[in-house]
């Protein structure tokens, strides 16, 4: 039978390695030759998604802005809502004032802009005025003329009392005398007191006449005592009248300029009155703080009666205050720690003779007071990881007010009363910034996320590789070179910056818009460049930091590859084995990524048509890698022995990994050894291979193929290069190639290949340098090709099985 022809895959052109950008068509000399850049490029998807958010006016049209650090989100969203927020009207301020009624009931002022720190001043202002009038109302020689009157009048009032009782028992000669016990009546005889046994010596009828006298006297005295607790009441009470018409007089006098100062403020003028109020029947506070005021202060300097604790009840909490310079726009915050109590605002405590006190002075704004009627910009992993913080924002947003309340109120475990302020309304709209994982999380566990987040602002990864695309590019370089004070580029050096944007994006026909990662490299690179003495930073300053970088994280990758030089890790680049083959991995620490060789052996074996993932029966291999194991077994099922049952047990490992494996990117290397191990034919290991396979036999793409290949020709560099070592790599990666430039140039010399490769046959004629063969009119494989060996061992396998059967051990198919 005639052996299909051998037919072997190219290794690529150099060229096609690495696409370096032309820096004769960027057209300028250095980055000060171009003009800033405002926008971003490659992001119209989500700019409009966030003005979208930003203008209109219905409310849950919150955005969540997702995509990879570093592209510029936090920027964009600043920039956007900036412009938009000078457009709107600035919103109004917040005060909480005393509720006299209820104290723990503070009252919300809705106020017009810019009025609440005038409305806390002019409070302020009049405490201290009338601490110091009322003061000197009360020492005035009005005063003590008006209080010595009401005194005489009471007085006199007490003594004709007295005067005429003492005249009237005088005249029925009966004496008053006053005791420690009180007031004693004793008859008089001749003048003199009489003496118990002159008493006794006095007949019945002269004792009685005396007894009777003095009765009647007695209860005449208790009359006029009982009378004087009344007339002590209605002293108090004229006193108290008089201390109200004083202070009612003054406190009107200047409560009126208050109100005059805000007489179209409606909310104000209803404070005020309660104020006036409340001041006119606490007018002994002044003169409590007049006299304590003065004896801890200069000769001279200006006591602020404002401060003291007793004038707390007349104080204004000012939350949101929009007194300044700006006429108009909205507010934009930015909330980097979202705690409970830093989003919705807290009430805080002070200690007080070993307990805690509180009042509405001491409620404390959140981050949602102060971009009431505007913008809220959160962080959403921090928002999410905070104690209850996402909970309170959703209950904000779902209710329209901002209400107060502590972690343990939230809870209901409060247990000791605490202040209750009026809820204050809510306006906002809520920017999110986070991640996709976390977008679709949410989505997926959180019902009420897209009915309170109903836009999404996706940002790209990268943008493709235009010429259009690079001279805008070149211009973000040139705006951050600028926005940094770094000096400006050279266009090679652009050039090399943008070879590392195609680096970043992990193909050659796009530009990573990881901005944060570029401006990293330039701003490293302006150091070498200064260290240099030079004006601009060239291309040989951004390859050093490019360079320099990657030296510093490396330190695994060379422990790595240096166990490999000393065989410790088992991996061989010459010679040839069966069912043996390198495979290629990439491991990523942190922001480094490199690739590892790695070896994977099969072996096979008569059975019940099982193929065992030895990671996945340790629990080592992650889905994806046993999705593409089993995989295998849906393809030598399909393709080899296809009217005899498979009857094949075979083993495929990772040696010496020690940690788990994912992916399928090693799907068609384990396929590969597979076959050797089958076919009983040679793998070559010169080659190392990477790549995921379907049913049909087809080479499929996978992520980090530069890193890879760096990696096998790491280690082939350091045992010799021998010109005919190589990678094979889905052809469908070679538009994902940018590699080293000391890969491209050993491929140039023609020290190491990289061969594209598009079915498991064509990859399996490059590692053995036998044909796979195809099947023919008569469904055979050419004799002596790689398929004609593995159906021979597949039939063999089902002979074997079928022969033995009745013995199979257990667990197997009979």
């Amino acid at each position: 039978m005639t052996q299909a022809p051998h037919v072997t895959p190219k290794a690529l052109d150099p060229q096609v390695l690495r696409r370096e950008t032309d820096q004769t068509a960027l057209r300028f000399k250095t980055t000060a030759d171009l003009k800033d850049i405002t926008g971003l490029i490659g992001q119209d998807r989500a700019v409009d998604a966030i003005r979208l958010a930003a203008s209109i006016p219905h409310r849950d049209f919150n955005v969540f802005v997702v995509g990879p650090a570093g592209t510029g989100r936090h920027r964009a969203v600043d920039r956007l809502l900036r412009t938009e927020a000078e457009k709107r009207a600035v919103p109004c301020d917040w005060a909480y004032v005393n509720n006299f009624d209820a104290p723990h009931k503070p009252h919300a002022l809705r106020l017009p802009p810019g009025t609440a720190d005038r409305l806390k001043s002019a409070m302020e202002e009049l405490v201290d005025d009338l601490t110091i009038e009322i003061s000197a109302a009360f020492e005035s020689e009005d005063y003590q003329t008006k209080r010595r009157a009401i005194e005489q009048e009471f007085g006199q009032r007490h003594e004709d009392s007295f005067a005429d009782f003492y005249e009237a028992a005088k005249k029925q000669n009966v004496a008053v005398l006053h005791t420690p016990m009180g007031f004693t009546l004793v008859a008089l005889l001749n003048g003199e007191i009489i003496k118990p046994e002159a008493y006794e010596a006095l007949g019945d009828t002269e004792r009685d006449a005396i007894d009777a006298k003095v009765e009647a006297l007695q209860q005449q005295l208790a009359e006029i005592l009982q009378s004087i607790p009344g007339e002590e009441k209605e002293h108090r009470a004229r006193v108290e009248k008089l201390h109200a018409d004083m202070a009612e007089q003054i406190v009107s006098t200047q409560i009126n300029q208050v109100k005059k100062q805000f007489a179209d403020v409606d909310p104000i003028q209803t404070y005020i009155a309660a104020v006036r109020q409340d001041m006119a029947m606490n007018a002994e506070l002044f003169l409590q703080a007049r006299h304590g005021g003065d004896n801890n202060t200069f000769p001279g300097a200006i006591v602020k009666y404002h401060s003291l604790p007793l004038f707390r009840r007349y104080a204004v909490n000012v939350m949101v205050s929009h007194n300044g310079p700006r006429k108009s726009g909205a507010p934009l915050e930015k909330e980097i720690l979202p705690t409970l109590g830093n989003l919705t605002g807290r009430v805080e405590h002070e200690s007080e003779m070993g307990t805690l006190q509180t009042d509405f002075t001491l409620i404390k704004p959140g981050a949602l007071h102060r971009a009431n009627g505007g913008y809220l910009v959160l962080d959403a992993r921090r928002v999410l990881t905070e104690p209850l913080a996402w909970e309170a924002l959703k209950r904000c947003l779902d209710n329209k007010v901002i209400a107060i309340a502590s972690m343990s109120e939230f809870l209901g475990l409060g247990m000791t009363k605490s202040l209750e302020p009026d809820p204050i309304p809510l306006d906002v709209r809520i920017i999110l910034i986070g991640d996709r994982m976390l977008y679709l999380l949410l989505g997926l566990y959180d019902p009420d996320f897209g009915r309170l987040f109903k836009l999404q602002a996706d940002f790209e990864d990268d943008v493709p590789r235009t010429s259009r695309n690079l001279q805008l590019f070149a211009r973000v370089i040139a705006t951050a070179a600028r926005h940094d004070d770094v000096r400006p580029l050279t266009a090679p050096g652009v050039a090399r910056l943008l070879d590392q944007a195609v680096r970043l994006a992990d193909d050659s026909t796009r530009f990573s818009l990881n901005l944060g990662a570029l401006t990293d490299i330039m701003r490293e690179a302006d150091f070498y460049a200064g260290a240099a003495k030079r004006s601009e930073i060239t291309r040989d300053d951004i390859e050093h930091a490019v360079t320099q970088a990657e030296r510093r994280a490396s330190r695994i990758r060379d422990r790595s590859h240096e166990m490999i030089k000393r065989d410790t890790i088992l991996i061989d680049t010459s010679g040839a084995a069966v069912g043996q083959i390198n495979g290629l991995s990439v491991l990523d620490i942190g922001t480094f990524r490199f690739g590892q060789p790695t070896r994977i052996s099969a072996r096979v074996r008569v059975g019940a048509g099982k193929v065992v993932d030895i990671e996945r029966e340790v629990e080592l291999g992650g889905p994806l890698h046993s999705k593409g194991v089993l995989i295998l077994s849906g393809y030598l099922a399909a393709k080899y022995a296809l009217e005899a049952p498979m009857s094949l047990h075979a083993s495929i490992v990772f040696e010496q990994s020690y940690g788990g494996v994912d992916g399928d990117s090693a799907s068609s290397a384990e396929l590969y050894a597979l076959l050797s191990a089958l076919s009983g034919v040679p793998i070559q290991q010169r080659f190392a291979v990477t790549g995921s396979v379907n049913q049909a036999g087809q080479v499929q793409a996978i992520g980090g193929v530069n890193e890879k290949i760096e990696g096998f020709f790491d280690i082939c560099k350091a045992r010799r290069l021998t010109g005919h070592q190589g990678v094979l790599i889905p052809a469908s990666n070679v538009e994902h190639l940018m590699l080293r430039a000391d890969v491209v140039e050993a491929a140039r010399k023609g020290s190491f290949q990289i061969i594209p490769i598009k079915t498991i046959d064509q990859g399996i004629e490059v590692l053995t340098g036998l044909a796979a063969g195809q099947r023919d009119k008569t469904g055979q494989f050419p004799e002596g090709s790689v398929n004609a060996r593995v159906e021979a061992k597949m039939r063999s396998f089902a002979e074997m099985r079928k022969r033995f059967g009745r013995i199979a051990p257990e667990g197997e198919a009979q």
